[in-house]
């Protein structure tokens, strides 16, 4: 699944190709993806001024005067600028076609992505409104997650891993913050102290700036803007390394499951 680095990847790569440009149409070829895509976006929003693109936790903003477009890329989507006379492929599910003849082309093989039309105030929708802080904002330090973490009896992953304490912070990510922090990731977030969410805030941050700069993580199909890979996998220390040498102490790592998910950890360098 793409995660906030690879959203953010998306929506560096499009922002300066899309900003400023009117919206010529849009090409809909399969209304019903996660939620169908509402018919008011085919009328309400071709000759709109795209006028930013913006970020909150994984769903991208297209705003204009009238409204704003709600995009998120569910499981396995890509979002990418390519000239609008591109033959659709099988999974090309919506173009935004553009003035200048590009147009954003969402390919969503699954169908878990969705594309909404919203007016008003977008932070106020429901799948907005109740998100915790950005991580690499002000507003998410380790007071936050120490008031945050008090009396939680949930392990520290997936603590950090729920939209409503931090957004963004995905099961790649979560691993790899939690070995830099020294935590190992089934320890109750409620014993954490405020030393350690000092620790672990600064490696969420450091993590996630690190993932964003080398442009999101390569795994399944992901791709940014452009069409490229990410290449934060070559730079992962624990996650899907279980039987390898720690890059730090060389014990073995070891793999537990948390929720359904694996959880990657060194026991000698985490506790």
């Amino acid at each position: 699944m793409p995660e906030l680095p690879e959203v953010e990847t998306t929506r560096s790569g499009i922002a300066p190709n899309v900003e400023g440009r009117a919206v010529a149409e849009v090409v809909l070829r399969r209304r019903k993806l996660r939620y169908p895509v509402p018919r008011a976006l085919l009328v309400e929003l071709p000759g709109q001024v795209i006028e930013q693109v913006e970020r909150r936790a994984k769903y991208l903003l297209l705003r204009s005067a009238a409204g704003t477009v709600l995009i998120h890329l569910g499981m396995s989507g890509s979002l990418r600028l390519m000239a609008a006379a591109t033959p659709a492929e099988k999974h090309d599910h919506i173009d935004i076609v553009l003035d200048n003849g590009q147009a954003l082309r969402l390919r969503d093989p699954r169908r878990f992505g969705a594309v909404l039309w919203l007016s008003g105030d977008p932070l106020q929708h429901r799948l907005l409104a109740s998100l915790g802080p950005e991580p690499l904002s002000e507003g998410f330090d380790a007071d936050y997650l120490y008031q945050r973490s008090r009396r939680r009896k949930q392990a520290v992953k997936q603590f950090i891993m729920d939209s409503h304490t931090v957004v963004g912070v995905g099961n790649i990510y979560a691993s790899e913050a939690l070995f830099r922090a020294g935590i190992r990731p089934q320890l109750a977030a409620g014993r954490l102290s405020r030393l350690r969410c000092e620790a672990l805030v600064a490696a969420i941050k450091a993590v996630l700036g690190l993932a964003i700069e080398q442009g999101g993580t390569t795994l399944r199909d992901f791709v940014d803007g452009g069409g490229k890979p990410g290449y934060f996998k070559q730079r992962l220390q624990v996650y899907g390394r279980v039987g390898e040498p720690c890059l730090q102490c060389e014990k073995p790592i070891k793999q537990l499951r948390q929720g359904q998910r694996a959880s990657y950890y060194c026991p000698a360098c985490q506790r």
